[in-house]
C-alpha cells in the first residue's frame, strides 16, 4: 500500500470515527433535553399542585392535573403521569410520591428512569429499580393492583 492510500484510508477513518461520536453525542444530548424539560414541567405542575393545596386545604383530582399539564412548558417531554392523590391520606409525610413518569433513554448512555414529584413540591430523577422499591413501600395492596390496570 502506498504512502497516500495509507493517509487516505486513517483520514477516511478519523472522519467516520469522529461522525460516529458525533451522532452517539447528540442522541445523549437530546436524550439530556428531553430528561430536563420532564423535570421542569414537572416542577410546574408540583407548584400548580402545592398552589391548588394551600388555597383549598387539599389534593387536586386528577382532572385538575390532566388539564393543567397540557399548559406546562415542556409538557410533551413529560409523557404519561401516573397521579396518587386518590391514594394518600391528609398525614403522609412530605416525601410521600405524589405522581411520577416513566422516561426510556434506548438510544442513549442515559438509563431510564422516573420523573418523581413529592408531596412537598420537590421533584427528582429515581432509577427504576429504586423508584420501584420506593413505591412499592407506600403503596396499599389495592392501589398495587389498580395501578397495574
Amino acid at each position: 500500500m502506498t504512502a497516500h492510500k495509507r493517509a487516505l484510508l486513517i483520514e477516511s477513518s478519523l472522519v467516520l470515527a469522529a461522525t460516529v461520536a458525533a451522532v452517539v453525542g447528540m442522541i445523549h444530548l437530546k436524550d439530556h433535553v428531553n430528561r430536563s424539560e420532564a423535570i421542569r414541567a414537572m416542577t410546574q405542575l408540583g407548584q400548580l399542585v402545592l398552589e391548588h393545596r394551600q388555597n383549598y386545604g387539599s389534593l387536586p383530582p386528577e382532572s385538575f392535573v390532566d388539564r393543567a399539564k397540557g399548559d406546562l412548558e415542556g409538557a410533551v417531554r413529560l409523557g404519561t403521569v401516573r397521579y396518587r392523590a386518590l391514594w394518600i391520606g391528609p398525614e403522609a409525610p412530605d416525601r410521600t410520591i405524589l405522581a411520577y413518569s416513566l422516561k426510556r433513554h434506548p438510544s442513549s448512555l442515559l438509563e431510564d428512569g422516573y420523573v418523581v414529584l413529592y408531596l412537598d413540591g420537590r421533584v427528582e430523577w429515581l432509577p427504576v429499580v429504586p423508584f420501584e422499591r420506593f413505591l412499592a413501600d407506600q403503596q396499599t395492596p389495592e392501589e398495587a393492583e389498580a395501578m397495574k390496570k
